[in-house]
């Protein structure tokens, strides 16, 4: 079940794309779940269908989410996925931060400080 926030500052894509990740990770929507529709889900919850698409584009994009196409949408098998790209991406911050030679302490400063300004 996805709530949005109308009086959020978070766009209301971005909390249906959070609250599937989410639902993924702690299992309430384990691999293999058939997602609604995109128009379906766009009823549900009071939103234009391009709002609901988007948040689905970037589920897919992460691998949370596959396509297969007229046979709907669903959550990806590798759920794990996204775990391993986050680790991924932590790899290559580190080899750069090293070769900047900037300390562990300002490279995790500088994650923290990202964080807090992509979490509002």
């Amino acid at each position: 079940m996805i709530t949005l926030e109308a009086n959020s500052p978070v766009p209301s894509y971005e909390q249906v794309r959070v609250q599937i990740v989410e639902q993924v990770q702690d299992q309430r929507l384990p691999a293999g779940t058939k997602l609604p529709t995109i128009r379906r889900l766009a009823e549900d919850l009071g939103l234009a269908p391009n709002t609901v698409a988007r948040a689905y584009r970037e589920l897919e994009h992460d691998g949370v989410i596959e396509t297969r196409g007229r046979h709907g949408t669903f959550v990806s098998g590798s759920a794990d996925r996204t775990t391993r790209l986050a680790q991924e991406a932590a790899a290559e911050y580190a080899q750069r931060i090293k070769r900047l030679k900037i300390t562990s302490a300002d490279a995790l400063r500088f994650v923290e400080q990202a964080l807090d300004m992509t979490t509002g």
